[in-house]
């Protein structure tokens, strides 16, 4: 939903929730654009709608890009400007919390750039990022990528890269880790939710919350 301010990053699980992501020309979240944006909503942790398009970025796609995803230029030319893809997109979601995989570096700065050059508002929806997730449960793993967490969990990586596939990728994921962390491996904070994490003071190790600094909850180990 738009907004005048952007939304918060959580870390607790919910169960009603939009996971989304997208394709770009570039890592660059100044330069680059979305070439396909994708959705999938998904009510009481089972999925109940999807979202996808094409996008035509307004520039041309480069080689390294479509290398990654497949996705070339004589494909988006008759595709939607990304102004018309997002206000659908902002309809498709409401006022569900979002979730995706890195999306707190990349995919929500996309969302929020955009947003405020179309519009002068911002995607105000609460967010999850599953990556930082994913490092909190499973500290033991190598690997953090969308594809790594799928072969450990044995979900299929057909079609990843593309925006649709990786959501549905992600909102698996997302429901092992909710999985996970329910089981109590995980601490969370009693005043916000998010997750603690053990940090090192000067009197020795403590649990500090994720939220910092806007929460400042500690706890002894």
């Amino acid at each position: 939903m738009l907004g005048d301010n952007r939304g918060t990053k959580r870390n607790q699980y919910v169960a009603d929730y939009v996971v989304f992501d997208l394709e770009t020309t570039g890592i660059s979240t100044v330069h680059d654009a979305v070439v396909e944006i994708s959705a999938i909503r998904v009510q009481g942790g089972k999925i109940t709608d999807e979202f996808s398009t094409l996008v035509n970025p307004e520039m041309p796609i480069p080689y390294r890009a479509s290398k990654v995803n497949n996705i070339y230029d004589d494909m988006v030319a008759d595709a939607p400007l990304f102004e018309q893809a997002l206000a659908d997109f902002d309809a498709f979601i409401g006022n569900r919390i979002l979730v995706g995989h890195n999306i707190h570096t990349f995919d929500m700065k996309f969302l929020w750039r955009d947003a405020e050059k179309y519009w002068g508002k911002s995607i105000a929806n609460d967010y999850i990022d599953t990556l930082p997730l994913a490092r909190q449960c499973l500290p033991q793993l190598v690997g953090y990528k969308l594809t790594d967490l799928a072969s450990y969990y044995h979900i299929s990586i057909d079609g990843a890269h593309r925006a649709l596939a990786d959501c549905g990728m992600n909102q698996k994921i997302f429901e092992k880790l909710a999985s996970r962390k329910s089981t109590g491996n995980l601490k969370t904070c009693p005043r916000c939710g998010q997750l603690l994490k053990k940090r090192s003071g000067r009197y020795g190790e403590f649990w500090g919350c994720t939220g910092y600094p806007a929460c400042r909850y500690t706890e002894n180990v």
